[in-house]
């Protein structure tokens, strides 16, 4: 394996993938937001979901927890129709309404039995209805049912979030891939010169890398991309972002960033790889890598497209390797 000495003080890390909350635990407690308004009961019915696993939260009225539910971070819902301010349903379609990022199961409670009343409510948004007096064991049997949808639910989001993140990373280097790269290093000029923003973009690439394949197989090769990477994600910040161009070539894309501070930056990660120690089987790897930068000092200029930028970036590399390379050069974008 590659070993690598790093700085301590390192830049805040990042890159643009999808960020999961990892593997959903079915036996994790959820929690729940329970809405009553009458206070005796709000108790009552609080202690007994805590007694069955839950982690409850309480609001007195329908506002008040639509604002405890945009502020996120719940699973399940039981509130009560007749409250002040705002009501069940109200409630229930609010928060359908409020778009949030993850599904919240809603159980609402209620003494109307009539199947207007039913139609209205689960119309409204609602997931289940039970009418009060409410017995303890049909009402643990329908959250149970709530809560197998919401790990059903948690499970194909965090499935989604995997395949999309898969989708746009270099399987080898763990950077973003090309695709990713030539989707959205568009839209990131069009913001820069819709809103006036600096950016700047720096070509990277490992100096003399066909000699480690050659000398010491692609297995030491492909770990020493790997560790470059890791090397280049944590000297960035977390708006910066690193793509795979091809072979050991990488590209870092830096928003809001004039080309000065572009070209300090990657002057940075130049001599954070050059300090590196890259190591396998007993034997030390010198590396070192040539940078080419290409930014604004203000606004990016209207009409500036990607072939543009990346064209400034290699003229810029290219300046560097030929001067000797394990250099740093820039240039302004015309």
């Amino acid at each position: 394996m590659l070993r690598r000495a790093m700085s301590a003080d390192r830049a805040d890390t990042g890159a643009p993938l999808p960020d999961l909350n990892g593997p959903v635990d079915p036996t994790a407690p959820l929690r729940l937001l329970l809405v009553e308004d009458e206070p005796t009961q709000l108790l009552i019915l609080a202690h007994k979901l805590r007694q069955a696993g839950y982690v409850v939260d309480t609001a007195t009225n329908g506002r008040q927890a639509l604002d405890k539910l945009q502020v996120g971070g719940y699973s399940l819902l039981l509130t009560d129709w007749d409250m002040p301010l705002m009501d069940g349903v109200e409630l229930c379609r609010a928060l359908r309404a409020a778009q949030l990022p993850n599904y919240v199961y809603t159980l609402l409670l209620t003494g109307r039995d009539g199947l207007d009343h039913v139609v209205a409510g689960l119309d409204a948004g609602a997931d289940d209805y039970l009418v009060k007096p409410i017995e303890d064991i049909e009402l643990k049997a329908r959250l149970a049912t709530g809560r197998r949808i919401v790990l059903l639910e948690q499970s194909l989001r965090a499935a989604n979030e995997e395949n999309r993140r898969l989708s746009v990373m270099d399987p080898l280097t763990g950077a973003c891939n090309r695709r990713y790269l030539m989707d959205l290093l568009p839209r990131e000029i069009e913001r820069a010169v819709r809103y006036g923003r600096p950016l700047s973009l720096v070509m990277c690439d490992l100096d003399h890398f066909k000699r480690v394949n050659d000398t010491h197989g692609h297995i030491v090769g492909d770990e020493v991309l790997r560790a470059a990477v890791r090397i280049l994600l944590e000297g960035i910040r977390k708006t910066d972002w690193v793509a795979r161009y091809g072979g050991e070539e990488f590209i870092i894309v830096l928003p809001e960033t004039p080309l000065r501070e572009g070209h300090a930056l990657a002057d940075q990660l130049r001599v954070k790889l050059e300090q590196a120690v890259f190591g396998s089987n007993g034997m030390t790897l010198p590396v070192t890598a040539s940078f080419g930068v290409a930014g604004s000092e203000g606004q990016v200029a209207p009409g500036s497209s990607m072939d543009d930028l990346i064209a400034q970036c290699d003229e810029s590399l290219y300046v560097s390797k030929t001067a000797g390379r394990n250099r740093t050069t820039s240039q302004l974008l015309r």
